[in-house]
């Protein structure tokens, strides 16, 4: 038997890992200063983009040498725009653990075809032994695996005399992990993850390494006009002072500023990583108390606190083959949606079935408490049918 309902649903079901939910309190009332019909090369429009950048910078931590810059195509095309533009030079470590990884891993190998490139990988809920990156080589990885809910626990494993360069995607972990800013070169992210912006801008944020890098080495590929960072052997510096590539969105801008502001009067870095945490929490206490759901990570301190994965281990579920658990996991996700306790929580396409619960800041404790019993009742259901 099911039971009945719940009794409180959450006033905001929303638990998608990207984009994810937008800040309380949000209205498109927000938008009302957006610089609209004017040029983002004009001059309020730089001070726009630039003061995106300066908000960014002061929020995050990023040391004052570092150079940040709004680039096309969101998280992707600023993680693409760094392995095209910087890696060749040296051999690289790829390391990956879940489907984004996989990605950057087919750029290494079969778009730019790096000769000797060494990918160590780690199953869905593990993380590779990042102690064996080689200071010497260029090291790829992610910060947060979003569809794993794996993330790098800390930086030690960075030698501080390294050769090589850092590049991460740190597209679910900025604004709601601490990372550390001096392991790392070239770092990744976008607007629409943690902090719930809009869509199709990336920040790309370089060390002076990296810096130096770009202007003391060509690739022997071709690079796209949206990829290009340099001109005549030296850094663009309009583009790492909102001069963008492309027309930005001014709306998204705006957005973005909006969200900047909110983090800010959250307590900033710190206080949105422990809104995170407090957000983990309540799953984590609820994972040991079902019965039929644990995190897909078993290692505690790898948990991401963004992109919660959960995996099934009802003995019931685990009897059955590959093709009826997927669906059986589809369903319990169509079911919370039939109710509208909780939007696009369904695990990631390529993961192990389960559940994947957005717990980033934007994302009120209140709504995570009324959504377990949903779960509890939701597997009950679907169990009975």
């Amino acid at each position: 038997m099911t039971g009945s309902e719940p009794a409180v649903r959450p006033a905001r079901p929303f638990f998608s890992s990207g984009p994810c939910a937008k800040r309380p309190g949000w209205t498109p009332m927000v938008l009302e200063g957006a610089l609209i019909g004017r040029s983002h090369r004009s001059k309020p429009g730089k001070a726009k983009l630039k003061l995106a950048i300066d908000k960014t910078r002061a929020l995050l931590g990023i040391p004052a040498d570092y150079r940040i810059a709004i680039v096309p195509a969101s998280d992707t095309g600023a993680m693409e725009m760094a392995m095209w533009s910087l890696l060749g030079q040296r051999p690289v470590d790829a390391f990956v653990w879940e489907s984004f990884g996989e990605d950057w891993v087919s750029d290494v190998t079969k778009q730019l075809k790096l000769a000797d490139a060494r990918i160590l990988k780690a199953p869905y809920g593990q993380l590779p032994d990042l102690k064996t990156a080689d200071p010497a080589r260029d090291t790829v990885f992610l910060w947060n695996g979003t569809t794993s809910g794996v993330r790098v626990p800390d930086g030690d494993w960075i030698r501080k005399d390294r050769e090589g360069l850092t590049i991460c995607d740190a597209t679910s972990a900025a604004f709601a992990m601490d990372l550390p800013w001096d392991k790392l070169d070239a770092t990744t992210f976008s607007w629409q993850k943690v902090l719930g912006g809009e869509a199709a801008h990336g920040m790309l944020v370089l060390s002076p390494r990296a810096v130096a890098r770009l202007e003391g080495y060509t690739p022997p590929w071709p690079l796209p006009k949206i990829f290009r960072l340099t001109k005549s052997g030296k850094l663009s510096d309009g583009i790492f002072e909102g001069e963008t590539i492309n027309t930005p969105s001014m709306l998204v801008v705006e957005d973005y500023l909006d969200a900047l502001a909110w983090a800010e009067s959250v307590g900033g870095l710190e206080g949105l990583i422990a809104r995170s945490e407090a957000n983990l929490a309540i799953l984590a206490r609820w994972t040991r108390e079902c019965g039929w759901a644990d995190f897909l990570a078993k290692e505690a301190r790898i948990r991401s606190n963004t992109s919660v994965c959960l995996s099934i281990i009802d003995p019931w579920f685990a009897q059955k083959d590959a093709d009826a658990q997927a669906a059986i996991a589809k369903t319990l996700a169509s079911v919370l949606e039939a109710e509208a306790v909780a939007f696009d929580i369904a695990a990631y396409r390529s993961a192990p079935p389960g559940l994947r619960i957005w717990c980033g800041a934007t994302v009120e404790k209140s709504d995570l408490e009324a959504l377990t019993p949903w779960l509890d009742w939701a597997w009950a259901k679907v169990k009975q049918a």
